[in-house]
């Protein structure tokens, strides 16, 4: 009698379960929604290179392309091509006026890079929040416990939009193999050596002087 009276129970319960109402919604945790989203954009450039060496006109033609991409931290530079060993060096040397530095191996691109040439790649990386902001759904009434709908567009836009590499939001970045515990107590050191910024402060007295 127990055991039937508990089933009765369940499919009571069961019954007023509420029908159509979405279950596990990402936006009913703690965790926004709202994140951001790191996209990626090749340029190619091809420049004649035989034997390994461009010319003069194709290194200043390179010099302009970079000027006009207004080449930045964050870009990544590939050289590739069957020459691109040799023309590694002239290619760094030109990156570096820029204060850049070349990095190993080459995404994959549109087309077969030219004979005698070498193709120079610069990946663009940017960090961005798509749909924000975003207030598409009324705060209340909430009888499901979502979040709002602008809920962390804020702080990831800054977020963004501050990075100074968007791949560091992807991978994030590798500590050095070698760790100086100084750099990182410097701060703390300088902040304990400075007196009291009100040590500083005249003596005022409200009391006019004879």
């Amino acid at each position: 009698m127990v055991r039937k009276s508990a089933l009765l129970l369940l499919a009571t319960l069961g019954a007023c379960a509420p029908v159509g109402r979405p279950a596990d919604l990402a936006d009913q945790g703690v965790e926004t929604v709202n994140i951001p989203v790191v996209s990626s954009t090749n340029f190619v450039f091809d420049a004649a290179a035989p034997g390994g060496t461009m010319g003069p006109a194709d290194v200043a033609r390179l010099d302009g392309w970079f000027q006009g991409l207004g080449l930045t931290y964050g870009d990544s530079i590939y050289v590739d091509g069957g020459y691109a060993p040799g023309a590694r060096n002239q290619v760094a040397a030109l990156a570096g006026r820029y204060g850049m530095l070349l990095s190993a191996g080459a995404p994959i691109t549109a087309g077969m890079v030219p004979a005698g040439s070498v193709r120079v790649v610069v990946a663009r990386r940017r960090a961005s929040v798509p749909g924000c902001p975003n207030w598409s759904r009324a705060s209340e009434p909430d009888f499901a416990n979502r979040q709002l709908s602008n809920f962390g567009c804020a702080t990831n836009s800054n977020l963004a939009a501050e990075i100074a590499d968007p791949e560091d939001l992807v991978h994030g970045r590798e500590g050095l193999a070698t760790v100086d515990p100084m750099t990182s107590s410097k701060a703390v050191n300088l902040y304990r050596s400075q007196p009291p910024s009100g040590t500083s402060l005249q003596q005022v007295s409200s009391k006019g002087g004879n």
